[in-house]
Protein backbone atom coordinates (compact mmCIF):
# COMPACT_ATOMS: atom_id res chain seq x y z
CA UNK A 1 0.00 0.00 0.00
CA UNK A 2 0.90 3.84 -0.80
CA UNK A 3 2.45 5.36 2.47
CA UNK A 4 0.01 8.69 3.72
CA UNK A 5 -3.62 7.07 2.25
CA UNK A 6 -2.20 7.00 -1.42
CA UNK A 7 -3.90 5.22 -3.81
CA UNK A 8 -4.18 4.41 -7.54
CA UNK A 9 -7.59 7.06 -7.55
CA UNK A 10 -5.33 9.41 -6.05
CA UNK A 11 -2.35 8.98 -8.65
CA UNK A 12 -4.68 8.84 -11.43
CA UNK A 13 -6.71 12.25 -10.62
CA UNK A 14 -3.18 13.95 -10.22
CA UNK A 15 -2.55 12.68 -13.59
CA UNK A 16 -5.27 13.64 -15.52
CA UNK A 17 -5.10 17.59 -14.32
CA UNK A 18 -1.00 17.55 -15.18
CA UNK A 19 -2.25 16.14 -18.98
CA UNK A 20 -4.96 18.41 -18.96
CA UNK A 21 -2.40 21.52 -18.35
CA UNK A 22 -0.39 19.92 -20.74
CA UNK A 23 2.49 19.15 -18.72
CA UNK A 24 4.09 15.43 -18.83
CA UNK A 25 3.07 13.22 -15.77
CA UNK A 26 6.15 12.75 -14.63
CA UNK A 27 7.06 10.94 -10.85
CA UNK A 28 8.02 13.97 -9.19
CA UNK A 29 5.49 16.37 -10.97
CA UNK A 30 2.67 14.01 -10.01
CA UNK A 31 4.22 13.76 -6.48
CA UNK A 32 4.03 18.01 -6.39
CA UNK A 33 0.50 17.75 -7.53
CA UNK A 34 -0.34 14.97 -4.63
CA UNK A 35 1.47 17.75 -1.93
CA UNK A 36 4.99 15.61 -1.93
CA UNK A 37 3.10 13.26 -0.47
CA UNK A 38 3.56 9.30 -0.96
CA UNK A 39 6.79 7.65 -2.10
CA UNK A 40 8.45 7.67 -5.22
CA UNK A 41 8.28 3.40 -6.11
CA UNK A 42 4.66 3.49 -5.69
CA UNK A 43 3.68 6.76 -7.57
CA UNK A 44 5.54 4.80 -10.13
CA UNK A 45 3.63 1.75 -10.27
CA UNK A 46 0.32 3.64 -10.14
CA UNK A 47 1.63 5.71 -13.07
CA UNK A 48 2.79 2.01 -15.29
CA UNK A 49 -0.46 0.48 -14.27
CA UNK A 50 -2.47 3.23 -15.71
CA UNK A 51 0.24 3.55 -19.19
CA UNK A 52 -0.76 0.16 -19.36
CA UNK A 53 -4.73 0.49 -19.39
CA UNK A 54 -4.48 3.36 -22.12
CA UNK A 55 -3.80 2.57 -26.02
CA UNK A 56 -0.26 1.42 -27.15
CA UNK A 57 2.08 3.77 -28.78
CA UNK A 58 1.76 1.24 -31.95
CA UNK A 59 -2.12 1.95 -32.35
CA UNK A 60 -1.65 5.72 -31.86
CA UNK A 61 0.62 5.68 -34.75
CA UNK A 62 -0.11 3.06 -36.75
CA UNK A 63 3.10 3.68 -39.29
CA UNK A 64 5.59 2.70 -36.33
CA UNK A 65 5.73 -0.79 -36.27
CA UNK A 66 4.91 -3.21 -32.90
CA UNK A 67 9.00 -4.60 -32.20
CA UNK A 68 9.77 -0.67 -32.10
CA UNK A 69 7.15 0.37 -30.04
CA UNK A 70 7.93 -2.12 -27.58
CA UNK A 71 11.46 -0.99 -27.83
CA UNK A 72 10.84 2.45 -26.91
CA UNK A 73 7.99 1.48 -24.44
CA UNK A 74 10.73 -0.68 -22.54
CA UNK A 75 13.22 2.34 -23.06
CA UNK A 76 11.22 4.76 -21.30
CA UNK A 77 10.71 1.91 -18.85
CA UNK A 78 14.28 1.28 -17.70
CA UNK A 79 14.76 5.19 -18.01
CA UNK A 80 12.20 5.93 -15.36
CA UNK A 81 13.40 3.23 -13.37
CA UNK A 82 17.43 3.55 -13.52
CA UNK A 83 16.06 7.79 -12.65
CA UNK A 84 14.15 6.82 -9.53
CA UNK A 85 17.28 4.38 -8.43
CA UNK A 86 19.78 7.22 -8.83
CA UNK A 87 17.10 9.18 -7.04
CA UNK A 88 16.98 7.07 -4.41
CA UNK A 89 20.41 6.30 -3.73
CA UNK A 90 21.15 10.36 -4.42
CA UNK A 91 18.98 10.69 -1.07
CA UNK A 92 20.38 7.84 0.65
CA UNK A 93 23.99 9.25 0.61
CA UNK A 94 22.75 12.82 1.42
CA UNK A 95 20.72 11.31 4.49
CA UNK A 96 24.01 9.44 5.46
CA UNK A 97 26.43 12.09 4.83
CA UNK A 98 24.20 14.57 6.99
CA UNK A 99 23.86 12.69 9.57
CA UNK A 100 27.41 12.46 10.19
CA UNK A 101 27.83 16.32 9.96
CA UNK A 102 25.13 16.91 12.58
CA UNK A 103 26.61 14.35 14.68
CA UNK A 104 29.75 15.94 14.08
CA UNK A 105 28.64 19.27 14.89
CA UNK A 106 27.22 18.57 17.67
CA UNK A 107 30.91 16.69 19.17
CA UNK A 108 32.27 20.36 18.23
CA UNK A 109 29.44 22.16 20.51
CA UNK A 110 29.96 20.10 23.48
CA UNK A 111 33.89 20.84 22.99
CA UNK A 112 33.10 24.51 22.63
CA UNK A 113 30.60 24.34 25.97
CA UNK A 114 33.54 22.92 27.83
CA UNK A 115 36.07 25.50 26.81
CA UNK A 116 33.93 28.20 27.67
CA UNK A 117 32.80 27.07 31.21
CA UNK A 118 36.65 26.41 31.96
CA UNK A 119 37.39 30.16 30.88
CA UNK A 120 34.75 31.02 33.06
CA UNK A 121 36.11 29.21 35.88
CA UNK A 122 39.64 30.65 35.30
CA UNK A 123 37.84 34.13 35.12
CA UNK A 124 36.04 33.70 38.80
CA UNK A 125 39.75 32.22 39.94
CA UNK A 126 41.42 35.50 38.59
CA UNK A 127 38.49 37.66 40.38
CA UNK A 128 39.56 36.15 43.61
CA UNK A 129 43.23 36.29 43.51
CA UNK A 130 42.59 40.11 42.86
CA UNK A 131 40.80 40.55 45.91
CA UNK A 132 43.21 38.77 47.82
CA UNK A 133 45.99 41.03 45.97
CA UNK A 134 43.57 44.17 46.85
CA UNK A 135 43.37 43.04 50.93
CA UNK A 136 47.25 42.73 51.23
CA UNK A 137 47.72 45.68 49.33
CA UNK A 138 45.46 47.37 52.28
CA UNK A 139 46.96 45.54 54.96
CA UNK A 140 50.32 47.20 53.87
CA UNK A 141 48.73 50.63 53.38
CA UNK A 142 47.69 50.01 57.31
CA UNK A 143 51.32 49.11 58.65
CA UNK A 144 52.65 51.70 56.75
CA UNK A 145 50.76 54.22 58.35
CA UNK A 146 51.38 52.39 61.72
CA UNK A 147 55.02 52.44 61.28
CA UNK A 148 54.66 56.38 60.04
CA UNK A 149 53.37 56.95 63.31
CA UNK A 150 56.15 55.11 64.91
CA UNK A 151 58.74 56.93 63.32
CA UNK A 152 56.90 60.38 64.15
CA UNK A 153 56.67 59.04 67.90
CA UNK A 154 60.08 58.02 67.53
CA UNK A 155 61.49 61.34 66.50
CA UNK A 156 59.38 63.31 69.03
CA UNK A 157 61.02 61.05 71.71
CA UNK A 158 64.99 61.49 70.33
CA UNK A 159 64.37 65.76 70.90
CA UNK A 160 62.60 65.17 74.43
CA UNK A 161 66.24 63.07 74.76
CA UNK A 162 68.00 65.86 73.40
CA UNK A 163 66.41 68.54 75.91
CA UNK A 164 67.21 66.18 78.60
CA UNK A 165 70.57 65.73 77.56
CA UNK A 166 71.18 69.31 77.37
CA UNK A 167 69.46 69.69 81.00
CA UNK A 168 71.69 67.23 82.63
CA UNK A 169 74.46 69.20 80.94
CA UNK A 170 73.65 72.39 81.96
CA UNK A 171 73.34 70.40 85.70
CA UNK A 172 76.35 69.54 85.36
CA UNK A 173 77.95 72.54 84.61
CA UNK A 174 75.98 74.60 87.80
CA UNK A 175 77.45 71.50 90.18
CA UNK A 176 81.17 72.46 88.71
CA UNK A 177 80.32 75.86 89.73
CA UNK A 178 78.39 74.72 92.86
CA UNK A 179 81.54 72.58 93.07
CA UNK A 180 84.10 75.89 92.13
CA UNK A 181 81.78 78.27 95.05
CA UNK A 182 82.41 75.46 97.41
CA UNK A 183 86.09 75.33 97.13
CA UNK A 184 86.30 79.43 96.64
CA UNK A 185 84.29 79.65 100.42
CA UNK A 186 85.68 76.99 102.04
CA UNK A 187 86.09 78.76 104.66
CA UNK A 188 82.11 79.54 104.87
CA UNK A 189 79.75 77.78 107.49
CA UNK A 190 79.82 73.82 107.44
CA UNK A 191 76.12 73.96 107.67
CA UNK A 192 75.51 76.31 104.47
CA UNK A 193 77.77 73.92 102.48
CA UNK A 194 75.97 71.15 103.42
CA UNK A 195 72.65 72.51 102.83
CA UNK A 196 74.48 73.15 99.33
CA UNK A 197 75.12 69.53 99.22
CA UNK A 198 71.73 68.59 99.72
CA UNK A 199 69.94 70.31 97.45
CA UNK A 200 72.40 69.22 94.60
CA UNK A 201 71.61 65.23 95.47
CA UNK A 202 68.19 65.84 95.39
CA UNK A 203 68.58 67.66 91.78
CA UNK A 204 70.21 64.90 90.47
CA UNK A 205 67.94 61.93 91.98
CA UNK A 206 65.50 63.88 90.70
CA UNK A 207 66.99 63.30 86.86
CA UNK A 208 68.01 59.85 87.73
CA UNK A 209 64.36 59.66 88.25
CA UNK A 210 63.24 60.92 84.85
CA UNK A 211 66.49 58.70 83.16
CA UNK A 212 65.34 56.02 84.52
CA UNK A 213 61.52 56.93 83.21
CA UNK A 214 62.90 57.60 79.45
CA UNK A 215 64.56 54.20 79.80
CA UNK A 216 61.44 52.32 80.56
CA UNK A 217 59.56 53.99 77.61
CA UNK A 218 62.59 53.69 75.38
CA UNK A 219 62.02 49.71 76.04
CA UNK A 220 58.23 50.01 75.49
CA UNK A 221 58.91 51.40 72.02
CA UNK A 222 61.50 48.38 71.48
CA UNK A 223 58.84 46.30 72.62
CA UNK A 224 56.48 48.06 69.24
CA UNK A 225 59.21 47.58 66.93
CA UNK A 226 59.68 44.43 67.33
CA UNK A 227 55.83 43.47 67.29
CA UNK A 228 55.96 45.38 63.84
CA UNK A 229 59.02 43.47 62.60
CA UNK A 230 56.95 40.02 63.56
CA UNK A 231 53.87 41.88 61.67
CA UNK A 232 55.98 42.83 58.78
CA UNK A 233 57.27 39.24 58.34
CA UNK A 234 54.03 37.54 58.65
CA UNK A 235 53.22 39.85 55.68
CA UNK A 236 55.71 38.72 53.88
CA UNK A 237 55.16 35.41 54.15
CA UNK A 238 51.40 35.65 52.80
CA UNK A 239 52.59 38.04 49.96
CA UNK A 240 54.83 34.26 49.19
CA UNK A 241 52.26 32.49 49.58
CA UNK A 242 49.93 34.54 47.26
CA UNK A 243 53.32 34.24 45.00
CA UNK A 244 53.01 30.52 44.94
CA UNK A 245 49.29 29.91 44.58
CA UNK A 246 49.24 32.59 41.45
CA UNK A 247 52.12 30.17 39.82
CA UNK A 248 50.11 27.35 40.30
CA UNK A 249 46.93 29.17 38.41
CA UNK A 250 49.35 30.28 35.78
CA UNK A 251 50.92 26.44 35.26
CA UNK A 252 47.06 25.46 35.04
CA UNK A 253 46.19 28.20 32.05
CA UNK A 254 49.19 26.99 30.29
CA UNK A 255 48.03 23.59 30.56
CA UNK A 256 44.62 24.29 29.53
CA UNK A 257 46.37 26.70 26.60
CA UNK A 258 47.76 23.58 25.03
CA UNK A 259 44.41 21.73 24.88
CA UNK A 260 42.88 24.81 23.33
CA UNK A 261 45.73 24.69 20.80
CA UNK A 262 45.23 21.18 20.48
CA UNK A 263 41.50 21.51 19.54
CA UNK A 264 42.09 24.56 17.44
CA UNK A 265 44.35 22.51 15.27
CA UNK A 266 41.31 19.60 14.95
CA UNK A 267 38.91 22.02 13.89
CA UNK A 268 40.97 23.59 11.11
CA UNK A 269 40.23 20.11 9.53
CA UNK A 270 36.58 20.46 9.28
CA UNK A 271 34.57 21.34 6.78
CA UNK A 272 33.69 25.50 5.75
CA UNK A 273 30.65 25.27 8.17
CA UNK A 274 33.03 24.99 11.48
CA UNK A 275 34.79 28.17 10.80
CA UNK A 276 33.45 29.99 13.13
CA UNK A 277 34.06 27.83 15.90
CA UNK A 278 38.13 27.81 14.83
CA UNK A 279 37.70 31.97 15.35
CA UNK A 280 36.04 31.62 18.66
CA UNK A 281 38.18 29.57 19.90
CA UNK A 282 41.15 31.59 18.96
CA UNK A 283 39.14 34.60 20.47
CA UNK A 284 39.35 32.21 23.84
CA UNK A 285 43.16 31.40 23.60
CA UNK A 286 43.55 35.30 23.17
CA UNK A 287 41.40 36.11 26.13
CA UNK A 288 44.11 33.75 27.98
CA UNK A 289 46.92 34.70 27.10
CA UNK A 290 45.65 38.71 28.19
CA UNK A 291 44.88 36.86 31.62
CA UNK A 292 48.13 35.35 31.87
CA UNK A 293 49.71 38.94 31.18
CA UNK A 294 47.38 40.67 33.46
CA UNK A 295 48.76 37.82 36.00
CA UNK A 296 52.19 38.80 35.15
CA UNK A 297 51.35 42.32 36.10
CA UNK A 298 49.82 41.28 39.32
CA UNK A 299 53.52 39.66 39.70
CA UNK A 300 55.49 42.25 39.67
CA UNK A 301 53.39 44.69 41.80
CA UNK A 302 53.90 41.66 44.52
CA UNK A 303 57.38 42.27 43.77
CA UNK A 304 56.91 45.70 44.26
CA UNK A 305 55.33 45.59 47.78
CA UNK A 306 57.93 42.80 48.87
CA UNK A 307 60.82 45.18 48.29
CA UNK A 308 59.18 47.59 50.29
CA UNK A 309 58.65 45.37 52.63
CA UNK A 310 62.39 44.48 52.85
CA UNK A 311 62.91 48.13 52.72
CA UNK A 312 60.98 48.68 55.66
CA UNK A 313 62.55 46.13 57.76
CA UNK A 314 65.98 48.02 56.79
CA UNK A 315 64.60 51.43 57.82
CA UNK A 316 63.46 49.64 61.42
CA UNK A 317 66.81 47.89 61.90
CA UNK A 318 68.48 51.18 61.59
CA UNK A 319 66.21 52.64 63.64
CA UNK A 320 66.70 50.07 66.20
CA UNK A 321 70.41 50.27 66.32
CA UNK A 322 70.51 54.09 66.55
CA UNK A 323 68.48 54.33 69.72
CA UNK A 324 70.89 51.81 70.98
CA UNK A 325 73.56 54.12 70.54
CA UNK A 326 71.77 56.62 71.71
CA UNK A 327 70.76 54.50 75.32
CA UNK A 328 74.48 53.45 75.27
CA UNK A 329 76.03 57.06 75.27
CA UNK A 330 73.21 58.50 77.39
CA UNK A 331 74.42 55.23 79.72
CA UNK A 332 77.60 56.78 79.68
CA UNK A 333 76.70 60.15 80.25
CA UNK A 334 74.57 59.53 83.15
CA UNK A 335 76.60 56.81 84.71
CA UNK A 336 73.58 53.80 84.62
CA UNK A 337 73.88 50.59 83.12
CA UNK A 338 72.57 49.98 80.24
CA UNK A 339 69.22 47.97 78.57
CA UNK A 340 70.47 45.13 76.19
Amino acid sequence: MARGGINKAIVQKARQALLARGEHPSIDAVRIELGNTGSKTTIHRYLKELDAQQPTLAADKPGMSEALANLVSQLAQQLVEEGDARIEAAQNVFDHEKAALQGELQAIQQALATLQQQHQIQAEALAGESAQLATTRSTLQTEQTRNATLNQAVGELNLRLNDKDEQIQSLEDKHQHARDALEHYRTATREQREQDQRRHEAQVQQLQVEVRQLQQSLIVKQDELTRLNRDNERLLVEARQVQRERQALQDQQAQQAQEIKTLMASLAQSLGAREELLRQNQVLGQQVEQGAGEQRQQQQVIEQLQAQVEQRDAELEALKAKEQASDRAEAEQTGLPTHP
